[in-house]
This record gives structure tokens, sequence and C-alpha cells, in this order.
């Protein structure tokens, strides 16, 4: 039988994945490219042949997505398949426009054949769109199983944007092993949370290896955490899954991929940051839950906020930091950092575009629309400079940072700052101690 020859479409998350589960060892199918998109500078690397098996012993080359064309047609291919997250449909049916305009098929993996079953019971926790508020959901889960006596070992979607064979499966149990593993911003904002409250967490690039590490945690592991990214579908088949929608966005549960389907697999659905939505956005988002879904268990909450130094806001002209991701493919213009400005009366928030340097000036041409906030990006050294550099030029009072971690521990900032750290609420019954009690009883 002729082998079919694919090129997986993806950003350095998903893409892997599905080559790891189903085509790694599939003679029947020839993968001759990835393609990267999203995420900055991951192009020009090769899946390398310890990664991609007995089958590929050249490794696997990734382009830049914009090359797709050319690349359909110069390798012969017969397929791509979409793999990456937090897009509109209407991104999604033009990218298998183009694809299909070159001449080749269209296509994306389900959960059936990708989903890998654990020897522990799996929490999953996904979002409809990134910034939702699944990462603190994931963090007030881990604080409920912990309380009542378990180990949870949490495993983290995965952000592979340097060695990736160095990359394999990554455990992080101390806030040394952050520049162990040289983590980037966006990796430190997803680990260190985790790590500050006694939590250890895997992520990495080959999800079954890192399944199995995890499950013979040294530390021991009595439930597995899967805090996913963007708004994927889980890598692991659940016993519960959890999905975190945002009426700060209203209407994107149903228009975005593949948050749908995140909210369709859900078996409990948190409408996140009710203290600070519209009514109407609010029911907007009830009325998508029971639409697809109406047999989910639905938690309101808020998403609480607290400044360590509220005199930094009060009457200050004011530089807002938020997460890079939620700002730039997640299209929020408001996050826990413009809340608390408002809130702690800041007499002005500053547009920081026109102080943005070199690869800092590169992300606001790419994403025109993030408002008056400053993305952290960090997915590297160069933009760590760029991020410090674009601070001291900013004509502002002082500066609101609103990631989840310490930024002054990785790069300078020379103006008087404070931290927001925002943590997840639930409002009356049924709750997430009511879910998980549930739960805990079921699994033993």
């Amino acid at each position: 039988m002729e082998q079919k020859k694919i090129i997986i479409i993806g950003a350095a998350g998903r893409d892997f994945h599905n080559f790891n589960t189903f085509y790694r060892n599939d003679r029947a199918y020839d993968v001759v490219a990835f393609t990267a998109a999203q995420i900055p500078d991951i192009a020009g690397r090769k899946y390398p042949a310890s990664l991609a098996g007995e089958l590929y012993p050249d490794g696997i080359p990734i382009y830049e997505e914009a090359e797709l064309e050319r690349l359909i047609k110069t390798l012969d291919a017969d397929a791509c398949v979409f793999s990456y997250s937090d897009v509109p449909y209407s991104y999604v049916m033009s990218l298998c426009a183009r694809v299909n305009t070159a001449g080749a098929a269209f296509t994306m993996l389900g959960h059936k054949k990708t989903m890998i079953k654990s020897t522990k019971p799996v929490i999953a926790v996904c979002a409809v769109r990134t910034g939702c508020g699944k990462s603190q959901t994931s963090r007030r889960i881990a604080e409920i199983l912990i309380s009542n006596g378990l180990k949870v070992i949490a495993i983290r979607h995965p952000m592979p944007y340097g060695d990736l064979e160095a990359q394999k499966v990554q455990r992080f149990a101390a806030i040394e092993d952050l520049k162990k593993h040289n983590c980037t911003i966006e990796e430190m904002e997803e680990y260190e949370p985790h790590i500050e409250r006694g939590n250890v967490i895997y992520a990495g690039v080959d999800y079954e290896a890192i399944l199995r590490a995890a499950e013979n945690d040294p530390d021991g592991c009595d439930v597995i955490l899967w805090d996913g990214g963007n708004n994927d579908f889980p890598f692991y088949k659940p016993d519960l899954t959890v999905t975190v929608t945002d009426p700060h966005r209203a209407g994107h549960e149903l228009s975005y991929y593949p948050g749908e389907v995140t909210l369709r697999l859900a078996d409990v659905v948190v409408i996140n940051k009710i203290d600070s939505a519209d009514f109407e956005d609010i029911q907007t988002v009830r009325k998508s839950i029971s639409k697809v879904n109406p047999n989910a268990v639905v938690v309101d909450a808020a998403s609480t906020i607290d400044v360590e130094n509220p005199e930094i806001i009060r009457g200050k002209r004011v530089l807002v930091i938020e997460d890079g991701p939620t700002l730039t493919h997640g299209e929020m213009k408001i996050g826990a950092g413009i809340v608390a400005a408002k809130r702690f009366g800041a007499a002005e928030i500053i547009d920081p575009k026109e102080f943005a340097v070199g690869k800092l000036a590169e992300t606001y041409r790419t994403y025109p629309n993030i408002g008056k906030l400053l993305p952290a990006m960090g997915y590297g050294e160069e933009q760590m400079r760029d991020l410090s550099e674009t601070i001291k030029r900013a004509d502002c009072d002082s500066v609101v940072i609103a990631t989840p971690i310490d930024l002054t521990r990785v790069i300078d900032i020379n103006k008087p700052n404070t931290r927001v750290e925002y943590a997840l609420q639930e409002i009356g019954h049924p709750n997430l101690e009511d879910i998980l009690k549930d739960f805990i009883a079921k699994h033993k």
C-alpha cells in the first residue's frame, strides 16, 4: 500500500502529540514536515530522530506556516492535519481553503486516537479560550485535593520552545528547576504557581513518557491533574473534565476551535469572572452551555484580585503588564491588571505601544488589536531584554504586574511596581468542593 504523505500544521504542542500517538509508528503514513505558527522563532528546527522513532532516522523538518502551499507541492503531500488551538472557525476554514487549493486534503484528529489512558484517576481542566482562568481553576482543584490528603501531580499542556530532545520529559518541583530547564516567561507563568504551592508539575514533548513518569513520581501520585493549554482538549483520558468559560468573550465558546469541543466534553463548566462581567454576557454563556451540553454541572465563580501595594496604583499613571498569550492569540483587552488599575484609582492607564522595541514592537504589528496593555512576551532572552527595555522607555509613574509569576525575578524593572494576584472563588453551590468530594469517594 502506498504511503500517504502528511504535513502536520502546528504550533509546538498538539502537533507533536498527534504525531507521537497517531503517526509515529504507522507505516501507512509518511510525515514529511511540520509547520509552525502562533509562537515566534519555533520554525527552522527539526523534530529530532530520537523522538520521531525508527521510521524517521533523519528527524522531521519544521517550517513556517506561511510556506504551506509551497510545501504541499514540493513534498507532494496528500493531506495536512490541523493540530493547534484557540483559533476562530473562520481561520480554520480559511486554512482549509489554502490546503485544498494546493491539492491536499484537510483533516483534524479527534480524541479517540490521541488520548492516553492513565493508571491513576485523571482530572482535566480545559477552557474555551486562552485567558479564561483555567490555571487558577487548576490551582483551586489542586488545593482541594491536597487538603483531602491526596498527592496531586500536575501535567501541563506542552510549551517546548527550546531543545526538543532535552525537553522530552521535564519535572518541576523547585523554583531552581525553572532555570535548570531554561524556561521562558510563558513556561514560568504556568509552572511557578504550582511549585509555590508544593505541587510537582511535569511537561515536555513525549506525553506518554511524561504520564508514566508522573504516575511513578518519587514523591508519590494519587491523582493526575491535566492543566490544559489554550483551548485544547486533553491529551489524557479524563475521569472528570472541567471546562472554564469567560463571559468577557461571550459567544466565543461556540465559535473557536477546539474550545467548543472542550465545552461539549465537559462534566463541569465554570463560568468565571462573574464579578466583572455584564449580566447579558453571562446569560449568553449560560445559553451556550444549555444548548450544547445541558447535562453539565455549572459552577459560578469570581476571579478575585489581590494587590500587594495599592499606593503604587492610586493617582498614578500606570503601565499594565498582562500574560502574553492571553493578549495575543487570546485577544483579551482586559485582565486582572486593568481591573486592579481601575478599582484602585489609577489616574491613567498608559498605552505602551509607542515605547515598544524589538520583538515587542513586532508583536504589536502582528496583533494590532491588543489594548492598552503590555504583553509579558518572553519566549527567549532577546524578548526578555526587549520587555525590560520597553518598560524602561515607558512614560509612566509605576508598573502594575498582572502575570502569574514574580516578573522582577527574571527581568529588570526600573520603576515602582506592584503585583496583582488572582484566584478562583466559587459563588454558591454547586462548587468545586462538592464536586471533588464525590470524585474522591468514587475513586476511593
